[in-house]
């Protein structure tokens, strides 16, 4: 199985799935000057969670009555399950959400009940948005000192650490372009679950690179007289199993979730099963395949015209 042969139309496949991603995080920013809409955690704002015991009031009333208490809170209403509701809004006091519970008791004939309330102030929004783009930062630095130490008895060790970071930038660019995609058509927002995923997303991608990695570095010592590219895809299809299937485990437990683990988690999860499938993917088709076009330095002829024979 020659898997290292055919690398430029992995990366092609890889290109084509960023692609589109990048298109609503384009169109994003247009209409709504952000690539992603993050949630409350990140901006601030309430969450109100609430559910209805009785007839279930539509979207547009739940939206009339929280403006009637709240004219600048801008909520947005996504529905959970048959009878409940979750409204984000702006930042608004426990009074003001206790009348506009109140106010649905008495325009809905029903009892309501506060599943969630909590609110973040814009201040500590922002405070966790830095938070969260100086982890990702600083995991990056940290996985390429890390493999670059671990890989320091072999040739080129720093190789190793920047290819598991293209590959990890490949997967964060597919989990931020399904969330775009996500958010444009159906309007989901970034939360601190989408952040949790984002980093679960890279330890899982970086920790299939390293397997591969590890066995190139193994076989480098045993096979020393074969070409470089045939002892990187001798590693690749020595793993493939294992890879495949500890991700399948993964993969089938997440599906599972996504189908019958309810609202309040589907997004995680949904997030989770793209970022994990994009790992597996760059982590053989991606990331092994760089060190192979870097050994061979082959960016010196995708320019150059092809020598002809001579007659």
């Amino acid at each position: 199985m020659n898997i290292i042969k055919n690398r430029y139309v992995y990366f092609l496949i890889s290109l084509l799935v960023i692609i589109p991603g990048i298109v609503f995080l384009t169109l994003n920013w247009i209409n709504l000057k952000t690539p992603i809409p993050l949630g409350i955690d990140f901006t601030g704002g309430s969450l109100l969670e609430v559910q209805f015991t009785g007839a279930r009031p539509s979207v547009d009333e739940v939206k009339s009555i929280f403006l009637e208490f709240a004219p600048d809170s801008a909520p947005i209403v996504q529905p959970l399950d048959e009878d409940a509701y979750a409204i984000r809004s702006k930042r608004i006091e426990d009074g003001v959400k206790g009348q506009i519970v109140a106010e649905f008791d008495k325009r809905t004939e029903s009892t309501t009940t506060v599943l969630t309330f909590s609110s973040v102030s814009p201040s500590v929004g922002a405070e966790v948005t830095q938070a969260a783009g100086f982890a990702i930062l600083a995991a990056a630095i940290f996985i390429l000192v890390y493999i670059w130490y671990a890989f320091r008895g072999i040739d080129h060790a720093f190789r190793y650490g920047t290819a598991a970071i293209l590959a990890m930038l490949h997967d964060v660019f597919v989990v931020l372009g399904v969330e775009a995609i996500l958010a444009y058509s159906l309007g989901w927002e970034a939360d601190a679950l989408f952040l949790t995923a984002l980093l679960t997303v890279i330890g899982f991608s970086v920790h299939d690179s390293i397997v591969v990695f590890d066995r190139v570095r193994e076989n480098s010592h045993v096979y020393r007289r074969i070409s470089y590219e045939t002892l990187v895809n001798h590693s690749i299809v020595q793993t493939l199993d294992r890879s495949i299937n500890t991700q399948l485990t993964v993969l089938f437990t997440l599906f599972s979730l996504a189908l019958f683990g309810g609202d309040s988690i589907r997004h995680f999860v949904i997030i989770l099963l793209v970022g994990i499938f994009s790992g597996t993917y760059s982590s053989i088709f991606n990331a092994a395949p760089i060190l192979v076009v870097w050994e061979n330095r082959e960016w010196q002829n995708w320019f150059r015209r092809p020598k002809q024979s001579e007659a």
